[in-house]
């Protein structure tokens, strides 16, 4: 029967806040009025986006919140270039996607599936694995090396996954609901590691949750969008400090500010 480890204690949270930006530096990622169809099985054209225009700055946390279907994972893929859209523009830097299931390889082991990306770049074995090796502790996996994915937890698999995706070196992260399938504690101890991690490794990150509290707790900007095809109908600015306490004071406020904008655009 498979062995199921888990993490040694985390370190103390980290406060993270994005370095002021140039009054004329542009932004990390700028989306403006982008729209996007595809083809469904039965040959009909779907449209799931609708004329979106967003924008993070650099070393900012974007999260985009909406009902399933709405466009979501379709604009992580546009931000990656994985598609092109219909109409509108996208400025960002190179991107990396990490989906919501961990998809490392069950015959790796932790330090080989997180240097996945190092190796597929042609970065010699030994030299991946040492680099990835410099994350382990730092992520809270320090002894886990040689871990096979099945004898890791949920929340073990999410950091390997989360360290393969900071050492594609990219310097925009988007992030695919990557705690849903998680359960309750485990997610909350998985956002406040995120915290941590993006403190140690700043970087843009447009974060995906169907989570609007998620969202609040993490984001230094929310974007709510509509049923498909998704629109943006209302962008929160979260200045808050940070660690944010769940359910109290401005985190319940800003939620209930988002829930509103999604009711409001569902009834439409």
């Amino acid at each position: 029967m498979a062995t199921r480890l888990e993490s040694r204690a985390a370190s103390p949270p980290l406060a993270r806040r994005q370095q002021p930006a140039s009054p004329t530096a542009p932004p990390a990622v700028l989306v403006e009025g982008v729209s996007l169809s595809y083809e469904a099985r039965d040959g009909a054209r779907l449209q799931a986006l609708a004329e979106v225009s967003l924008r993070a700055e650099q070393g900012q946390l974007l999260a985009v919140v909406g009902p399933s279907g709405c466009g979501k994972t379709s604009l992580l893929e546009l931000l990656c270039g994985l598609c092109a859209p219909d109409a509108g523009t996208i400025a960002a830097p190179p991107a990396v996607l990490m989906p919501q299931a961990d998809l490392l390889l069950p015959w790796l082991d932790a330090l080989d599936n997180a240097a996945l990306a190092l190796r597929i770049a042609g970065v010699k074995r030994e030299r991946a694995r040492s680099r990835a090796r410099a994350l382990f502790d730092e992520l809270g996996l320090d002894g886990f090396e040689r871990a096979r994915p099945r004898e890791l937890s949920g929340g073990m698999r999410q950091r390997v996954a989360f360290a393969r995706t900071l050492l594609s070196g990219k310097p925009l992260l988007c992030l695919d609901e990557p705690f849903g399938a998680l359960d309750a504690i485990t997610r909350a101890e998985m956002q406040r590691w995120l915290e941590r991690a993006l403190a140690a490794e700043p970087r843009t990150v447009v974060l995906v949750t169907h989570d609007v509290e998620e969202a609040i707790l993490l984001a230094d900007r929310v974007a709510v969008l509509t049923p498909r095809p998704g629109r943006v109908v209302r962008q929160l600015e979260v200045e808050l400090a940070r660690p944010r306490t769940p359910g109290l004071g401005a985190v319940a406020e800003l939620r209930a500010l988002a829930l509103e904008a999604l009711a409001g655009a569902a009834n439409r």
